[in-house]
Order: structure tokens, then sequence, then C-alpha cells
């Protein structure tokens, strides 16, 4: 994982040699459907997107939209778009409570999120309860940054230190909107290693009907907003 580690922020080559067993996933009827699915749900909810946008504006100065870095198919590494959930000044917020907050910054490196954090903005928690948040994700998944399902995209520090060997594997595909994770209860899995197996049986067992069932299972998972924080 010693690429994965030097892995030069704006690069855009693949920074992985994944193992002959292991090439990268070539599934074009997977691609045709992201297209055809993201074009049809980002027309339909562009009236979603104006007002989540507008109220993002009125509720909390600053940008609407939020890029964060992670890991793609190949381990290249792209912009992850998101509705912007934080204060302006998140970044700082952070390193000042870690670094106050043993206990916090434990829950942080054990799960990179904070259960009740204190950067998100009160609509903010609205968005991420209903993962309304990763609506502009919709946008990645035309440019092929991401596949509407898939494992979980996660960033370069996550990889390194928890995946390991199995990150060529994970890696072979575009992850995802929503998978297995998304609908097994998200962050309620406490177990990082349970996590990592389910993307890994994912890229074992991908087929058309097992994405159709995940995308049939998400709308309940978001509805009843389970383990979402």
């Amino acid at each position: 994982m010693e690429e994965i580690n030097n892995l030069p922020a704006n690069s855009s080559i693949n920074p992985l040699r994944l193992p002959l067993d292991c090439k990268i996933k070539h599934i074009p009827i997977k691609r045709i459907f992201d297209i055809f699915f993201s074009l049809i749900f980002l027309t339909i909810s562009s009236p979603i997107f104006l007002l989540i946008s507008l109220l993002i504006f009125i509720k909390s100065p600053g940008k609407i939209i939020y890029f964060h870095e992670r890991i793609g198919r190949g381990g290249k590494p792209f912009r992850c778009y998101k509705f912007r959930t934080m204060y302006k000044n998140a970044d700082q917020r952070l390193k000042e409570i870690l670094e106050t907050h043993p206990h916090l910054r434990e829950e942080w490196e054990k799960n990179y999120k904070l259960k009740k954090d204190p950067r998100i903005t009160p609509f903010g928690a609205f968005l991420r309860k209903t993962s309304l948040d990763e609506l502009p994700q919709f946008w990645n998944v035309l440019k092929g940054d991401l596949s509407v399902v898939g494992p979980r995209p996660v960033v370069k520090d996550e990889m390194a230190r928890y995946y390991r060997f199995k990150a060529y594997k994970i890696l072979s595909v575009r992850p995802g909107l929503t998978g297995i994770w998304q609908v097994s209860g998200r962050s309620d899995v406490h177990s990082y290693e349970k996590r990592i197996l389910m993307d890994e049986h994912y890229v074992d067992n991908h087929s058309f009907s097992l994405d159709m069932k995940l995308i049939g299972k998400t709308i309940p998972a978001i509805l009843f907003s389970k383990g979402a924080y």
C-alpha cells in the first residue's frame, strides 16, 4: 500500500499495479445503465437540487457544493461531490476538536466519522439523515468516477490503513453511490472489517440483478435513515 500513501493529490495515473488475477473490470452494460439512470434522475430531481441549493445559501454562508477527494477504480483519485453540510470553517473545527477531546479523536480514527459532529449545520444534519447531501454525486456517475451501485468510495488514508492487500480487488471496479453497506445500516455497522467484507462480497458476486436489488433496498434505507449521520 506504499503506492497509495505516496499518491499525489492531483495524480491522474493509476498508482497501483493490479495483480494479473484482479485486473480493472470493464462492464459495458453497467456503464450504460449508470448513464441513463443518472440522466433520468438528474432531470426529474432538478427542482429538488434548486431548493436544497437555495436553503443552503440562506442558512449558512459558503459554497453550496463541497467536494472531497476519494479513491476510484484503479486507484485513481477523484473529486466526490456533495451538498455542503458543514460550517465554512469545518476543517479548523475538526482539528481543534480532535486535539482537545481524546474520546472523539478515538471515534474519528476508528470510523472516520463523529456521531455527534459539531461541524455540521442543523440543515446539514437533515441532509445527511436523508442522504440528500449525496445527490450531486450523480454528476460523478455521469463523469465515470462512480457507479450507481458499487463498493463504498473511501479516502486515501482509509484505503491504506484498512484495506491493504484487499485494495487491489476493491479498486478493480468503480465505487458506488449505494451498495451493500448503505442498505445494511451504514454507520451502525461498527466493524470496519465487516464493511470491507461487504465491499469484497459485492466485487465477487456482482450481477445486474444484484444491482437492481440493492437499488430497490436503498429507497427504504433512506426513508428510515438507518445508520445515517
